[in-house]
């Protein structure tokens, strides 16, 4: 069986599950007390485009070291694949209920040192504790919702964890917003977390473990118990059958899951088949570009010619609203149009807007201002070095911004900031004599009549990648492995995941810096274009298949290639793995 489809589903999943507020609150209770979790990573992984800004302010170091800058980001990603690998295990060990508290203990921590780091050393060492956390949350949160949701709904459930993940990055660029004036600004911004996290941590401790989770452990009962909280009395001794059905198979085929081995699982083909779909999934979620996105959303607008930090902040914050609205339209669509379609629509968009962007940041940078010798007389003790050096050479904003000895900035033109203006030294006062000019002042990118076009491709690429990158990778990782390997398999995926995100997040600034603005994202476009084609090839279809029948349709047939079709079309084309 392969992308079956039950009764209803396509018709009805979005509105079974709003009225399943009213029938069974229970298992919405389950879901956005798991989806906390989700909140928290997205809060923990935004959070920090904003702070950076007055994280630079504060520490000097850290303003003139673009590694450095990258570390306090990217060290949170290294944080997360640890907490990702470990969370497999544990889940697999422990629970899922248990992996959650831990994570949240976790991010409690990495919020107090945060909040209090008095050098970038100590900072970077919160970061790294709040990235484990994200990395067990991040697997964790989605495997428990998905293994406590009736089928018919569990897309639209475990979508619940991707829109608190997009609205807990929402909430980050509101609180940074709102502390840019506050004293401390970033340690506020930072500190805030350890509130959400506690409050998960009173909630799951009165929540149940997962009921397959429990069943697997040999605690019947109380898995039966729970299911039938979840379930409605005509439905659940069927579905107790079926995991009952699937455990013995497990135990008899393939022994007690403290066994496993990474060689078991590659010999076995359900679970070689999920890993290639479900890991790959992971990797280009990330490589097509969406953390450069969230980590740098402000620092792209101020490359695209907005320099202030408060509009950078204010103009990201719209970014991040779309992004919170994408995994709302996700939770409508994930069991109306399933998980293939939607992720074709998505990265199709995602290449589109990609193309936009990189077009726009090259006229950006092939069309700064020039630099004037005129303009920068007016300030001889502050001109450029290097500027000064060059004699009679042309320069423009971008060349101005590239000197590193010392670094420069760009001062307006008081009339218009496209006309030529000056190169000057960059630092703090002679920031506050170009603003007390009523100029503009720019040290992250120049000023450009193309900006606006900026922000509506970053706008584009954000509505197309949250409803199906965004959140699809997640649900089919929550769905696609057989029970004794699901947390185990989860753990591989995530881990895959944050190696990928910590390689985009390591790397932007200095390719950016090195090749360009225009160049990254045009690298960015291209691997859209193959992960395109590897969904189109390696992805299979979950919709509406309950856990347990997951396994027997990637036991009994090869991944699709067509998916547009409805009906016995839908299953008539495969293509061997």
């Amino acid at each position: 069986m392969e992308g079956g489809i039950h009764p209803g589903t396509d018709a009805s999943a979005f509105r079974d599950c709003i009225s399943l507020a009213w029938r069974n609150p229970y298992v919405l209770r389950l879901a956005f007390s798991a989806g906390i979790g989700g909140l928290l990573f997205g809060y923990d992984t935004g959070v920090i485009s904003g702070a950076l800004l007055y994280i630079r302010d504060d520490f000097k170091s850290v303003d003139k070291k673009t590694v450095l800058q990258e570390s306090i980001v990217s060290m949170a990603v290294a944080g997360a694949i640890i907490g990702a690998a470990i969370g497999g295990w544990m889940n697999d060990r422990f629970g899922r209920r248990t992996s959650i508290l831990v994570a949240d203990f976790l991010f409690f921590i990495g919020a107090v040192v945060m909040a209090s780091a008095p050098n970038p050393a100590l900072l970077i060492v919160g970061r790294i504790f709040v990235g484990l956390g994200v990395g067990m949350a991040s697997m964790t949160s989605p495997l428990y919702i998905s293994e406590a949701s009736p089928a018919k709904v569990r897309g639209a459930l475990v979508s619940t964890n991707g829109f608190l993940i997009t609205g807990g990055q929402f909430l980050s660029y509101l609180i940074n917003l709102a502390f840019t004036k506050a004293p401390g600004t970033w340690r506020w911004m930072l500190g805030v977390a350890g509130i959400p996290a506690l409050l998960q941590f009173g909630l799951m401790l009165a929540l149940p473990e997962s009921p397959r989770w429990l069943y697997r452990k040999g605690r019947e009962e109380e898995a039966k118990t729970i299911l039938r909280k979840i379930y409605p009395a005509e439905e659940v001794e069927t579905e107790i059958q079926d995991l009952k059905e699937s455990v013995e198979s497990e135990i008899k085929e393939e022994g007690s899951a403290e066994k496993i081995n990474f060689i078991k699982l590659w010999k076995t083909k359900t679970v070689r088949r999920g890993l290639l779909a479900g890991v790959g999934l992971q990797v280009f979620q990330q490589f097509v570009g969406i953390n450069t996105v969230m980590y740098y959303s402000p620092t792209i607008v101020q490359l695209a010619g907005f320099a202030s930090n408060q509009t950078a902040l204010l103009l990201s914050l719209v970014t991040a609203g779309l992004n919170a609205f994408g995994s709302i339209v996700s939770i409508y669509f994930i069991d109306r149009t399933g998980r293939k379609k939607l992720l074709v629509i998505s990265l199709t968009g995602v290449i589109v807007s990609l193309g936009v962007l990189s077009a726009v940041f090259h006229e950006t940078t092939s069309h700064s201002p020039q630099v004037s010798r005129l303009e920068t007389a007016k300030f001889p003790a502050y001109t450029c070095p290097d500027y000064q050096a060059a004699g009679n050479a042309a320069w423009d904003c971008m060349k101005c911004l590239k000197a590193s000895s010392p670094d420069c900035g760009f001062c307006a033109s008081a009339t218009d900031k496209l006309f030529p203006g000056a190169c000057l030294i960059s630092n703090s006062t002679v920031k506050d004599i170009c603003h007390g000019e009523h100029r503009l002042w720019y040290t992250r990118g120049c000023p450009s009549r193309y900006g606006w076009l900026a922000l509506i491709g970053l706008a584009l690429y954000i509505i197309f990648f949250s409803p199906g990158m965004g959140t699809v990778p997640w649900i089919v990782n929550s769905e696609i492995y057989p029970l004794r390997f699901r947390g185990v398999c989860g753990g591989i995926a995530a881990t895959a995941n944050w190696v990928s995100n910590l390689i985009v997040a390591q790397s932007f600034l200095s390719l950016t810096e090195a090749i360009g603005t225009s160049w990254t994202f045009l690298i960015f476009g291209l691997v859209s274009v193959v992960a395109l084609f590897f969904v189109l090839v390696c992805v299979p279809e979950t919709k509406g298949l309950p856990i347990e029948e997951v396994e027997k349709m990637l036991e009994q047939r090869a991944l699709q290639v067509r998916f547009w079709k409805k009906g016995s079309d839908h299953l008539q084309k495969n293509s061997q793995v």
